[in-house]
């Protein structure tokens, strides 16, 4: 079973960590440079107004998943962005599901009509988890450049609450 709750100060450590082993990997995240829990613990502090933030743990309690909302300047003001981001090798077992329930229920609540995922289009799991959710796509970025200097294209997704 998994429970999503809103993260604490104490998560920050072990959500970079999770982040960092999905960077070590590569392919599937635009970030490419590793995260403190200083780091991750500023992300969360200085997110813009309009996001929230879940974590997904385990039955024993440990960190397994997290996913935010936030306003871009690129997106209208009724829309947010999302991330997610789920502990290697524990994809497909309801954890971004979990997470993507109370984001969704979270973004309704503010006023958000749509949400827009910008997924690597090299991110097979990435482009079925929100094809699953009913994200459509609705937009295409072709040859952008990570700052790692590696060029990837992007697909939007669009979901409508």
């Amino acid at each position: 079973m998994i429970t999503v709750e809103k993260p604490n100060a104490l998560d920050a450590g072990p959500m970079a960590n999770l982040l960092n082993a999905i960077i070590k990997e590569g392919g599937t995240t635009a970030h490419t440079k590793s995260l403190t829990a200083a780091d991750m613990t500023e992300m969360m502090a200085f997110a813009p107004a309009q996001s929230a933030w879940h974590i997904a743990r385990d039955t024993a309690g440990h960190l397994v998943g997290f996913q935010f909302i936030e306003p871009l300047k690129t997106l209208p003001p009724e829309a947010c962005d999302i991330a997610t981001f789920v502990q290697m090798g524990r994809t497909g077992l309801g954890i971004g599901s979990a997470l993507f329930t109370a984001t969704a229920r979270a973004a309704k609540a503010m006023g958000y009509v749509w949400i827009n995922a910008n997924i690597r289009a090299d991110n097979e799991g990435g482009l079925i988890y929100y094809q699953s959710r009913g994200f459509r796509d609705y937009g295409r970025i072709d040859g952008m450049t990570l700052a790692s200097g590696l060029t990837v294209d992007k697909i939007l997704k669009r979901y409508d609450i």
